[in-house]
């Protein structure tokens, strides 16, 4: 009789890290779940909160993060960057921005249109290929970083804690 109550006790605690293992997702692939590409989000997410029913959200960096793309464009992500997600669409966003000539204008929705990402500052809209996004950012050198072992390849899913 105590051996069925043990193996009654270890099958319970095998499903449930089974199915914790299972629920816990990244950011990265919740935001892939919405068919975005991990590349909308800088590496260095370390946590997130998802309101399944209402799509509202929040993501969470250790520090503000900044940096260039292609040498044109310099956005700048908060530690907290919040909005709602639904599929192809984030809406309400607030924590990231984006240099324009010499002003900072918040970025207030993101929407995917076919493979272009359209991204939208409330009184204009630039739209880009979903190509450029399927690698993530880092902080300080966007995609320009050089590492010291130059055959290292990062997992875009892996945060950079």
């Amino acid at each position: 009789m105590h051996s069925k109550i043990q193996k009654s006790v270890i099958v319970v605690v095998v499903l449930s890290l089974l199915f914790l293992s299972a629920a816990a997702s990244t950011a990265y692939e919740v935001i892939q779940d919405y068919d975005f590409p991990v590349g909308i989000l800088p590496k260095g997410v370390t946590q997130y909160d998802l309101d399944d029913s209402t799509g509202k959200f929040k993501a969470y960096m250790n520090g503000s993060c900044s940096f260039s793309l292609e040498g044109s464009y310099q956005l700048r992500y908060n530690s907290v960057i919040s909005g709602y997600i639904y599929k192809d669409k984030l809406t309400s966003l607030s924590g990231v921005s984006v240099k324009v000539l010499f002003v900072w204008l918040n970025i207030v929705e993101v929407r995917r249109k076919g493979d272009n990402l359209e991204f939208s500052v409330g009184i204009a809209s630039a739209a880009f290929s979903i190509d450029n996004f399927f690698v993530c950012p880092q902080c300080g050198c966007g995609l320009d970083c050089n590492t010291l072992d130059e055959g290292f390849k990062e997992d875009p899913l892996v945060s950079s804690i």
